[in-house]
């Protein structure tokens, strides 16, 4: 292992940074929809020999000392995200004209900045460095810690969190149930870290290498285990007897907004919902839920009591339509400032009356509202959503009563990815409701992966996600992460099916991230006791 490592640790210049951003991308690989979580065995120890030949100058003071680390820590990262995140620049050619110019700064700008946060734990970690296996353990913990300040800070961004390259399946998702997101990903960094542990030492410490390799496997295994037997004693999950129809229209996103469609979205919609068209359906009889999609409309709802009376007109009794839509605060259009538009949930009766409604909480920076807009207008920069001012973001998380279902608990889009944020405070709600619009992004990793996360949420909160996409994958997911119905990526049409019975809380959503936090607890103690003794021998 040593004849592998030592050439890696010696690099220096150009070629630390060309190796630490490749090492970055390929890690990528292991993120959705590829899950090909091997190759991080190879990447990740890659990354730890890199900071093993982080050495700054002995008269160096202490941000230099630290500076090479945040070097690899950041090329790392910047090769990751930038081959993780790529699809997101698709979204500047739905409007190519306008926001052509913006793609390749989007691109890369974003990668850059999210590479800050794995730069910082790469210099965290140096700065408690040693030579044995510990420093595996060093390094998992400064590099967890920084993925959860990313998932949190300046409105948080956890997107591809590394802990999800140990949850490709509902096999490797139940654990998610224990420790949650931040918890994996701190497993994560221990497991696929674990062959570094067997280069730098001799002797004593080079046989604590292999007992950690050891140690690792054995957490994986755990993993496995815990992972089969739950879904072996869950068996086929229950099902309730609400039946749910999701609506995937798969509009073009370049039409989506054309007030020309109007009429022909709406019909759409309509078509769609009543099933009848289908061979091996029998209209919208004995449907409970109908979900559409986020922003299903072109126009404000309230403002076209026609569109109103023609789905009073579709939906049977007892029939409940929760569909995503613009809504303006109308009390403020007398006043000389423009009302407020948030990106809402309707609750649509059978009779065609509103009697519910959500506004989406966390809102997409760029997308939906524009960071500093005196300062980015200045210079050209506005948001993707064609609307002065953005979105305005709603006051609270709500759980939304039914009045013959069980409560759910409302997300719009990418609300969905923020673990330990999916259920409000109060009573607990019956399933997760996510509606989004991943037309955006087209058939790239973006949409899998925003798939993948809402089936870890589901398995974390121990709750059945109903998700319904524009274009996307549109699924029914059950308690356990398995989607139980789904309809893939472009492709038009309705899914089918029973709402899953929920869970009793998990663990972790009766403890929220404080089990990550006793974990990184618990290994800072088991650094400081292996660490201290030898520390205090050389002094």
């Amino acid at each position: 292992m040593d004849r592998i490592a030592n050439p890696i640790i010696v690099l220096w210049g150009w070629r630390r940074v060309a190796i630490a951003i490749a090492a970055g991308a390929l890690s990528a690989l292991a993120m959705a929809p590829f899950g090909l979580f091997p190759v991080l065995w190879l990447t990740i120890p890659v990354f730890v020999w890199l900071l093993d030949g982080a050495t700054p100058a002995e008269d160096a003071g202490f941000v230099r000392r630290l500076l090479p680390a945040a070097i690899v820590g950041w090329s790392f990262g910047f090769g990751f995200f930038l081959c993780g995140l790529w699809w997101i620049g698709t979204a500047f050619l739905v409007e190519a004209d306008d926001f052509f110019w913006v793609l390749p700064f989007a691109v890369t700008l974003l990668p850059a900045g999210l590479a800050l946060f794995w730069a910082l734990g790469a210099a965290v970690a140096r700065a408690a460095w040693s030579d044995g296996w510990s420093r595996i353990l060093v390094f998992a913990i400064a590099m967890a810690g920084a993925e959860w300040l990313r998932g949190h800070a300046l409105t948080g961004f956890p997107w591809n969190a590394l802990g999800y390259a140990l949850m490709p399946g509902a096999l490797m998702m139940q654990s998610a149930s224990l420790v949650g997101l931040w918890g994996m990903t701190l497993a994560a960094f221990v497991i696929f870290a674990a062959p570094a542990a067997l280069t730098g030492a001799t002797g004593d410490r080079r046989r604590g290498g292999w007992l950690f390799v050891g140690s690792a496997a054995v957490l994986l295994a755990l993993h496995l285990g815990f992972g089969g037997l739950r879904l072996l004693v869950a068996g086929e999950s229950e099902e309730s007897s609400i039946t749910i129809r999701i609506v995937q229209p798969a509009l073009a996103q370049n039409e989506k907004w054309d007030i020309a469609n109007e009429e022909a979205i709406v019909d759409r919609y309509l078509s769609l919902s009543d099933g009848a068209t289908s061979p091996d359906r029998n209209g919208i009889d004995g449907v409970d839920i109908l979900v559409w999609p986020e922003s299903a409309f072109p126009f404000l709802l309230t403002d076209r009591p026609e569109v109103l009376s023609a789905i009073a007109a579709l939906l049977p009794t007892g029939t409940t339509l929760i569909t995503g839509a613009a809504r303006a605060e109308l009390g403020r259009l007398a006043g000389d400032e423009s009302p407020r538009v948030f990106n809402s949930i309707y609750v649509i009766a059978d009779d065609g009356e509103i009697v519910a409604a959500y506004d989406k909480v966390h809102l997409v920076p760029f997308g939906e509202y524009l960071p500093f807009p005196g300062f980015l207008e200045a210079i050209g920069l506005s948001q993707l959503i064609a609307l002065p001012g953005g979105f305005a973001p709603g006051a609270r998380r709500l759980t939304l009563a039914l009045e013959h279902a069980p409560s759910f608990s409302p997300l719009i889009c990418y609300e969905i990815v923020f673990p330990g944020e999916a259920v409000g405070s109060g009573p607990r709600p019956g399933w997760i409701l996510n509606i989004t619009n991943d037309g955006w992004f087209g058939d790239t990793p973006g949409p899998h992966q925003h798939f993948l996360q809402a089936r870890v949420r589901a398995v974390e909160e121990g709750l059945p996600v109903i998700r319904a996409a524009n274009s996307g994958v549109s699924a029914i997911i059950d308690s356990y992460g398995r989607d139980r119905q789904r309809l893939g990526v472009g492709l038009a049409g309705i899914v089918d099916g029973s709402l899953p019975a929920a869970l009793s809380p998990t663990v972790y959503a009766r403890m929220g991230d404080w089990v990550f936090l006793a974990l990184m607890l618990f290994l800072v103690g088991v650094v400081g006791a292996v660490q201290f003794p030898s520390r205090l021998n050389r002094n």
